[in-house]
């Protein structure tokens, strides 16, 4: 602390935990829909930050640590009082628990991150991003804003979401990271093709494509901790079958 802080990358931190104090105050406003575009906000300025303290070679442990509070705020507390009030007081006890179970997997999730970053597979995630989890909050009040429903509809459906994201934060499941080197690297032409198609689809319903793009992400890592559960499973006995022959060859010659 003494030779001082990077301040660029902590900057877009700070910018991100104002986003997400800011999505509070709306929220106690009653402006619901402001504080789901402010979450957003904050998720842009949340990977702006690392990117450029990699970028500019500014990366620093006060920026990890500033940064992991900061999303505690815009990806846990935020979200979490977002839809309570929202949508999730009419469950009373119910609807405040899963706020702050939201809001417990957060923090449990970043601190996991935290502990893992080290040894863990950098094109992968373990556990659904907090960020992506409170844009699903975010992406779910738009929505619901887009179509002029009540926070009334489907109310159930809006609960059972919010202890689904809390749990699959908290998770094995992998997620992708989107930190491959090679996505940046040359590509064949039609994958311009279809960056420009996507483009236009989202800014044709920017709601509605963010919602799908939100929910496909959330459910491509279920999809695929299923899909590749019986290679998992063979690779887990293959390693036990080892470990067994090992411990038996060591008997038998002590």
């Amino acid at each position: 602390m003494r030779k001082g802080i990077y301040i660029l990358p902590n900057l877009f931190t700070a910018g991100s935990l104002f986003a997400g104090f800011y999505c509070m105050v709306s929220t106690l406003n009653g402006d619901y829909k402001t504080a789901a575009l402010w979450i957003l906000a904050s998720s842009i300025f949340d990977g702006l930050d690392g990117k450029v303290a990699r970028m500019t070679g500014t990366s620093s442990k006060f920026g990890v640590e500033f940064d992991s509070l900061a999303d505690v705020v815009s990806f846990g507390a935020a979200p979490g009082l977002l839809m309570y009030c929202w949508a999730l007081k009419p469950f009373g006890r119910l609807g405040w628990l899963a706020g702050f179970l939201f809001l417990s997997c957060a923090a449990l999730r970043l601190a996991r991150f935290n502990v893992q970053v080290d040894t863990v597979e950098s094109k992968r995630f373990v556990g659904l991003p907090t960020p992506a989890a409170a844009s699903m909050v975010s992406a779910t009040v738009l929505l619901f804003y887009h179509f002029g429903w009540p926070s009334s509809y489907i109310k159930l459906a809006i609960l059972i979401l919010i202890y689904f994201l809390a749990l699959l934060m908290v998770s094995n499941v992998r997620y992708y990271s989107f930190k491959d080197p090679g996505i940046f690297k040359r590509q064949p032409f039609a994958f311009l093709v279809l960056a420009v198609l996507i483009l236009i689809v989202v800014a044709a319903e920017p709601v509605l494509m963010l919602f799908t793009l939100f929910i496909g992400y959330i459910l491509s890592g279920p999809v695929g901790f299923i899909m590749t559960w019986p290679r998992r499973r063979r690779l887990e006995k293959a390693l036990r079958k080892g470990h067994e022959e090992m411990a038996g060859g060591v008997k038998k010659h002590p």
